[in-house]
């Protein structure tokens, strides 16, 4: 059996460049469903058809979730009633649902079809995005472009993140999101400048040019939020992108701190036996142990990051000894005219997180096996608007499932 895709209709007006239509294709593309049926006599009796209305924005689970769903209509609200927006139903029905979601039929019914709510379908818990954010269906409208626009952008963002990228990234990245897309540039050509300037700090911190190196490196860390955004918003992320991407901030920060110590001039660190080279090998070791944690968190034990598991996981995510962190002690430190001290906030800071981490990969192990399966708070009901913690503010994202509140 193949699934179609039906898309009934178009947008008036384009979000980040991309029609309606073309967006579909991508996000359908990413959810295995590949075949396009325009036309509806193509289509099989053994086959299944997913009709989406093509004047309406969905997140991407949505999609997802419908087309691993068959004989389902998805409805919205929209004001003080309900909108019916999509079906996946089988082939002899196909009419039947066109006509339901064009409102030629006045009951919003077929037979042996369900029809189900939109805030009922996907849980607000988004694990490749560290968030919990109410999955949304928006109509497009020429009025509500701008606001699609920015709510795209806003869903692209992680949520449990480090403070830089949280605070002070989210403004520029989108007018450089958007200024990419003006200018056609794709992520893998954003990735690839990310690459040259990763090369080139690490170059200026050997020979001891540490101002050209932080800047090499502040504008790389931007680029690298850049890309991801502009990847989400566009929909164009690929396996090839996805990994290169990955693996690059996978590897260079623990050469870059090396590369700074071997453009030291002096290193005094206050600290009795700490040299150099014993330096080195805690920020290497510290490292490498911290990355082991998160994965066998995600693997083994919670299938979501160790960061999203309780709130002061997210909160320590925040400040915790990764990038961002790391050059805002070593760009102090340059601005107190100590390179190396730089280099010893990065060590003494990189042991006390992996013992943090260590600590509580011990905890989550010791209830896992005591009380069964580890939960994140993200997935806790966060979306019901009870709850109005610090961490709930921080950390979630506000917007509505609503259809119509844009």
């Amino acid at each position: 059996m193949t699934v179609y895709a039906h898309i009934l209709g178009e947008a008036p007006v384009t979000l980040w460049r991309l029609s309606s239509r073309e967006r579909y294709r991508r996000v359908l593309r990413q959810a295995g469903v590949t075949a396009i049926a325009d036309d509806l006599s193509s289509v099989k009796p053994s086959d299944s058809v997913l009709i989406v209305r093509g004047d309406y924005l969905f997140d991407g689970r949505v999609l997802h979730d419908l087309a691993a769903s068959l004989n389902i209509i998805l409805e919205v609200p929209e004001g003080p009633s309900r909108r019916v927006v999509a079906a996946h139903v089988a082939a002899n029905l196909v009419r039947e649902a066109c006509a339901l979601l064009s409102g030629e039929r006045s009951v919003n019914t077929l037979p042996s079809v369900r029809v189900e709510r939109l805030e009922d379908r996907v849980s607000s818990f988004h694990k490749s995005l560290l968030k919990s954010a109410p999955p949304f269906v928006a109509s497009i409208r020429i009025e509500t472009k701008r606001a699609l626009e920015e709510r795209l952008f806003s869903h692209s963002y992680k949520g449990v993140t480090d403070l830089v990228t949280k605070w002070f990234w989210p403004v520029p990245a989108r007018w450089a999101t958007r200024l990419c897309v003006t200018l056609g540039l794709r992520p893998n050509h954003v990735t690839s400048i990310s690459v040259l300037l990763v090369c080139a700090a690490g170059a200026l911190f050997a020979n001891g040019l540490y101002g050209w190196g932080l800047l090499a490196a502040w504008c790389m860390t931007f680029l690298d939020t850049v890309d991801g955004k502009l990847a989400r918003v566009t929909v164009t992320s690929t396996r090839f992108g996805h990994f290169f991407d990955h693996i690059m901030d996978l590897i260079h920060p623990p050469f870059w701190y090396l590369l700074w110590g071997r453009g030291l001039e002096s290193f005094y660190p206050g600290i009795p036996s700490l040299t150099l080279d014993l330096a080195m090998w805690v920020i290497f070791i510290g490292y490498i142990v911290g990355r082991l944690v998160e994965g066998t968190f995600e693997y083994w034990l919670g299938r979501y990051s160790i960061f999203c598991w309780r709130p002061f996981d997210s909160y320590f995510r925040l400040v915790m000894a990764r990038r961002n962190p790391n050059l805002l002690l070593l760009t102090g430190s340059l601005a107190l005219g100590r390179p190396d001290w730089g280099l010893v906030a990065v060590t003494v800071w990189t042991a006390v997180s992996t013992v943090l981490l260590l600590s509580r990969l011990g905890l989550a192990v010791y209830t896992r096996l005591v009380y069964g399966p580890l939960r994140s708070w993200l997935a806790e009901g966060t979306e019901n608007g009870r709850d109005s913690s610090l961490a709930v503010r921080l950390f979630t994202d506000p917007l509505s499932s609503s259809a119509s509140d844009v």
